[in-house]
C-alpha cells in the first residue's frame, strides 16, 4: 500500500518519495530528544549517524531518515534524530539505501548500504543536507506534520495545522489541546490539576508571571509553532507544576536566505491583527523575528444568584455584570544565532510585549427578602479601568555539542522586567423598588494598582553519554525575583478624597530559588530506564509595608523521578514514571489585595498558605499502527496541604474568596490520546480523560471534602474536500465535577474552520468560527453552612475569525489533487 503526496509546501527540492502507511510511524515515535522506530521484526541490527546542514556543519534536530531495500524499495525502517543530529535505525541485515529528509532543506539519498552481523552497528558518518532556496514543481513526499505527536512521556501539538487556531490567542489554543481545560478567568488546568508550570519556549516568561496563565491572551497564535504537554516531568525540569509542565515553542526558522509568513487578521466580535514571521540566514549568523500588533474588544458576562441565611430570615441578591474589554497589543521578538563553528552556537533574543487595554463593566445587584417577588432595593455599580502592561526580556543561551555523539553543554542567562499599572473609577447608585433614589449617597471611588516584577535566571546543563546507550545528565539553575504592588483606594467625601485603609497597603515579594539535578539513564535490550534527583533550595519573604506584616519561609526539598519504559514487539511499548512534584504559593496566591470591581464579591491572596506537595505516579502504554497511534496511560496522584478557593459569606452578604491549605487530594485517572487517517482525505485527532479526585479538607472545616468522577473529551476531524480546501470540526465536552464546596456543572464547545490555499498556493484564507453554539459558559454551585450560589460566565463570546496567512520564500503548497494511493 503506497502513497505519492505534495512536498512543495515542504521546499525539500526535486524528488519523488514513495512510502508506506507504516511511515507515517515516523512522525511519533519522539520521546524527549529522539528514540528509535519500535522494532517490527527480531534479530535487529543497527545504522547510526548524525544529519548536519552542509554550509553551517550545525546540527538537524528532529530531522527524518528512512531505509528502504535496495532491491525492491521497500520501506523497513526509519528514525528521527536528536537534538544533536544522530539517529540509530534498529532494522536487519541486508541491502540498503538511506533517504535523509528535513523541513526547507533539499531530500539527500544515501547508496550502497550493506549491514550484517558483524558491522554491526554500521556508522554512516556525517550526512550533509543542502538547503532549498526555492520552490520546485516537480515535487512529492510524505504527508505533512501530524498535528498531534505522541510519545510515552510528552505529547506535541502542533498548532499551525489546527485550522480553528487561525486569528486566536495563546489561550483560545490552550483552551482546545487534550487535557488542558482552561476556565473563564483564563486559569489553566491540566487533567484537572489547576497547577501547572508553563514555560515559554522552556523557560519562565513575563507573560505567565504577574497575571498568571491570564497573560497568553496577548500572544498572538500565530506566533506558536508548538505546544508540548509533559505530565510527568523528570528531575531536569523544574519541581513546580503539581499537575505537569506545558511548553509554548515559539517559531523560529534556520533556513538559508530570507523567508518568512505574514498574517492579516479580522473578526467578530472585534478582532484586528497582524503578524510577521520572518527569519534571514547567511553561512554562520542567523536572525529572526517576530512581530505582532492586535486590537481586540472582547465582551463578556456574568450572572450570580446567591441566598444569605441569617437567624430565620433568607436574604436574596441577584447580579448581572457585562463587561467590555478593549486592548491594543504590541510584541516584537528578535535575535541573532551566530555559529562560531559547527559545535559552539551563542543566541542572544530580546523581547518586548506591551498592552494596553480599556475595561468598562456594569454591575446591577438586586436585593430581595425571602423570596425574588419581594424586591428591597437594586444598586447600579459601573467600573472604568484603563490598564498598561509593558514586559521586557532579555536572553542569551550558549550551546557546546562535542566530539562523542550526544555529549553537550548549554548556558543559559535571561533577566525579564515587566510592570503593570491600573486605574479604575467606581460609581455606585442604589434606588428604591420604585426607582426612585435612596438614602444612600452616590458613590464615587478609585483603585489604584501599580505591580513591579523583575527576575533574574541563570541555568547550565550538561549531558554525558556513556556505553551503547547510557546518558548521565546534570544541571543547576538559580533564579531570584523581586515584585511590588502598590494598591490605593480612594473615597470622594464632602471633605474630598479620603484613603480608605483597610484597602491600602504595599506589598513586597521576594523569591530565590537555586536547584541542581542529576539524571541517569540507560538501555538494555528492550528495557530502558533513567533515574533523577533534583534539589531545590527556596526562600519567599512577603511583606507589607503600611502594617509591617513580615512572612517569611524557606523549604529545602528532594524530588527524585524515575522512568522504566520497555519495548515490546509489533509497535508498543510501556513506560511507568515516578516524579515528586511541588506547588509553592505564587505572587498572587499570596498577595491580600482583593478584586474591587465588585464590591460584594471580593477575591484575594492568602499570605499564610503554605506549599503543596505531590507524590505522581504513571503507567504508559503507545501503539503504532499503520493509519495512526494511540497512547493509553493510568496514573495517580497524591497531593499533601492541597491549595483550593474556598468562598465565604459575611453577615452583610459580602463575601470573599481566596485560596486556602486544605488536607490531602488523592486523583486517580485514565487518559487515551489517538490519532487515526482512515483515508488520506480524512484526518482524525482526540483524546478522553477519565478521572476520580478525592478531597478531605475536613481539617479546615468538616464541609469541605468531594468525592467526583468526571471525564473530558477532545474530537478534532479534519477533511481535504477538494485540490485545495480544507474542513474541520472540533468539538470539547468537559463532565460535571463536584468540588468541596459544590459543584461546576457540564460544559460542551463546537468549532468549525475551513481553509483554503489561494495566491498560487503561497496563502491560505482560513475562515473559522469558534463557539458555534456560543455555549462556552461557566456555570457553578457553592454552598456553606449560611450561603448558597449560583454563577454562569461567559468570559468570551462566539468569535468570528478571517485570517490571511502568505509565506515568503517558504514551502509552496502543492494542490491536493496530485495525491494518490491505495486505501
Amino acid at each position: 500500500m503506497t502513497i505519492k503526496s505534495s512536498i512543495a509546501a515542504r521546499g525539500l527540492g526535486r524528488a519523488t518519495v514513495t512510502f508506506t502507511f507504516a511511515g507515517l510511524g515516523l512522525l511519533f515515535m519522539i520521546i524527549c530528544g529522539g528514540q528509535p522506530l519500535l522494532a517490527q521484526t527480531a534479530n535487529k541490527l543497527s545504522v547510526t549517524g548524525k544529519i548536519v546542514d552542509s554550509q553551517s556543519n550545525s546540527p538537524l534536530g528532529y530531522a527524518s531518515i528512512r531505509l528502504f531495500r535496495t532491491a525492491d524499495s521497500t520501506f523497513t525502517a526509519g528514525a528521527i534524530t536528536d537534538e544533536t543530529g544522530g539517529f540509530v535505525v534498529d532494522i536487519v541485515a541486508g541491502s540498503y539505501y538511506a533517504l535523509s529528509e528535513f523541513i526547507g532543506y533539499k531530500p539527500q539519498v544515501t547508496q550502497n548500504i550493506r549491514l550484517t552481523a558483524a558491522n554491526s552497528p554500521l556508522n554512516m558518518g556525517i550526512i550533509k543536507v543542502s538547503g532549498s532556496a526555492r520552490t520546485l514543481d516537480e515535487v512529492t513526499v510524505q504527508a505533512e506534520k501530524s498535528s498531534m505527536e505522541l510519545s510515552l512521556d510528552k505529547k506535541i501539538f502542533n498548532v499551525g495545522k489546527d485550522l480553528a487556531n487561525a486569528g486566536g490567542t495563546g489561550v483560545d489554543i490552550l483552551t482546545n489541546i487534550p487535557s488542558v481545560a482552561v476556565d473563564v478567568e483564563g486559569n489553566v488546568s491540566l487533567r484537572g490539576s489547576g497547577n501547572v508550570r508553563i514555560l515559554i519556549d522552556g523557560k519562565p516568561s513575563g507573560l505567565v508571571s504577574i497575571k498568571g496563565a491570564s497573560g497568553l491572551q496577548q500572544l498572538q497564535g500565530s506566533m506558536i509553532e508548538r505546544v508540548e504537554i509533559i505530565t510527568n516531568p523528570s528531575a531536569r525540569y523544574e519541581a513546580e507544576g503539581m499537575g505537569g509542565v506545558i511548553n509554548i515553542v515559539l517559531k523560529k526558522e534556520r533556513k538559508e536566505g530570507i523567508n518568512g509568513s505574514f498574517d492579516i487578521i479580522t473578526g467578530y466580535p472585534t478582532n484586528y491583527g497582524a503578524a510577521a514571521n520572518v527569519n534571514y540566514r547567511r553561512k554562520n549568523l542567523n536572525f529572526f523575528i517576530n512581530y505582532t500588533l492586535s486590537y481586540r474588544n472582547t465582551p463578556g458576562k456574568n450572572y450570580l444568584y446567591q441566598e444569605l441565611y441569617r437567624g430565620d430570615s433568607t436574604f436574596i441578591m441577584e447580579r448581572d455584570m457585562t463587561s467590555n474589554l478593549k486592548g491594543m497589543n504590541n510584541s516584537a521578538r528578535g535575535g541573532i544565532d551566530y555559529y562560531f563553528n559547527p559545535k559552539n552556537i551563542l543566541t542572544g533574543s530580546y523581547t518586548w510585549r506591551t498592552s494596553k487595554g480599556k475595561r468598562f463593566s456594569t454591575l446591577k445587584y438586586r436585593d430581595y427578602l425571602t423570596s425574588v417577588n419581594n424586591l428591597t432595593s437594586f444598586t447600579n455599580r459601573t467600573q472604568d479601568e484603563t490598564e498598561t502592561e509593558p514586559n521586557s526580556e532579555y536572553s542569551v543561551t550558549y550551546k557546546k555539542t562535542f566530539d562523542k555523539k550526544g555529549q553537550e553543554f548549554t548556558a543559559d542567562v535571561r533577566y525579564l522586567d515587566n510592570w503593570e499599572n491600573s486605574d479604575q473609577y467606581y460609581r455606585e447608585n442604589v434606588y428604591r423598588p420604585d426607582g426612585s433614589p435612596s438614602d444612600i449617597p452616590p458613590l464615587l471611588q478609585r483603585a489604584v494598582n501599580y505591580e513591579t516584577e523583575k527576575q533574574l535566571l541563570f541555568q547550565m546543563d550538561y549531558v554525558h553519554p556513556f556505553g551503547k546507550e547510557g546518558k548521565f545528565e546534570a544541571g543547576a539553575r538559580s533564579s531570584s525575583r523581586d515584585m511590588t504592588n502598590n494598591y490605593t483606594v480612594t473615597q470622594e467625601t464632602s471633605e474630598g478624597w479620603i484613603t480608605l485603609p483597610d484597602l491600602t497597603n504595599n506589598f513586597l515579594y521576594e523569591e530565590n530559588i537555586n536547584a541542581a539535578y542529576g539524571i541517569v539513564g540507560n538501555k538494555t535490550g528492550k528495557f530502558s530506564y533513567q533515574a533523577g534527583l533534583r534539589a531545590e533550595w527556596t526562600g519567599v519573604t512577603t511583606e507589607l509595608k503600611q502594617t509591617n506584616e513580615v512572612n517569611k519561609r524557606t523549604y529545602a526539598n528532594l524530588f527524585p523521578s524515575v522512568h522504566v519504559t520497555y519495548d515490546f514487539a509489533k509497535q508498543n511499548a510501556f513506560q511507568l514514571s515516578f516524579s515528586r512534584r511541588v506547588r509553592r504559593p505564587q505572587y498572587n496566591d499570596l498577595s491580600p489585595f482583593a478584586t474591587y470591581s465588585d464590591n460584594r464579591n471580593y477575591w484575594s491572596g492568602n499570605p499564610d498558605l503554605n506549599p503543596e506537595f505531590t507524590n505522581a505516579f504513571e503507567l504508559g502504554h503507545i501503539k503504532y499502527m499503520g493509519k495512526g497511534s494511540l497512547t493509553s496511560s493510568l496514573y495517580y496522584r497524591h497531593t499533601n496541604g492541597k491549595i483550593t478557593s474556598i468562598r465565604r459569606v459575611q453577615e452583610d452578604g459580602s463575601s470573599y474568596t481566596r485560596p486556602e491549605n486544605l488536607g490531602t487530594e488523592d486523583a486517580y485517572g485514565a487518559e487515551f490520546t489517538g490519532s487515526f487517517t482512515p483515508y488520506q482525505w480524512w484526518k482524525l485527532d482526540g483524546s478522553v480523560n477519565f478521572f476520580r479526585a478525592i478531597t478531605d479538607g475536613t481539617d479546615l472545616d468538616e464541609e469541605f471534602q468531594s468525592d467526583t468522577y468526571s471525564w473530558f473529551v477532545r474530537m478534532m476531524s479534519r477533511f481535504t474536500l477538494w485540490k485545495n480546501t480544507d474542513l474541520q470540526l472540533r468539538g470539547n465536552y468537559e463532565a460535571p465535577q463536584q468540588t468541596p464546596q459544590g459543584k461546576r456543572k457540564a460544559l460542551a464547545t463546537l468549532d468549525l474552520a475551513a481553509s483554503r490555499d489561494i495566491l498560487r498556493n503561497n496563502g491560505t484564507l482560513t475562515l473559522s468560527v469558534i463557539d458555534v453554539f456560543n455555549s462556552r459558559k461557566f456555570r457553578s454551585v457553592i454552598e456553606g453552612d449560611n450561603f448558597y450560589t449560583v454563577n454562569n460566565s461567559q468570559g468570551r463570546r462566539r468569535q468570528i475569525n478571517l485570517t490571511l496567512n502568505y509565506r515568503l520564500h517558504q514551502a509552496k503548497k502543492k494542490p491536493k489533487e496530485g495525491v494518490e494511493g491505495e486505501f
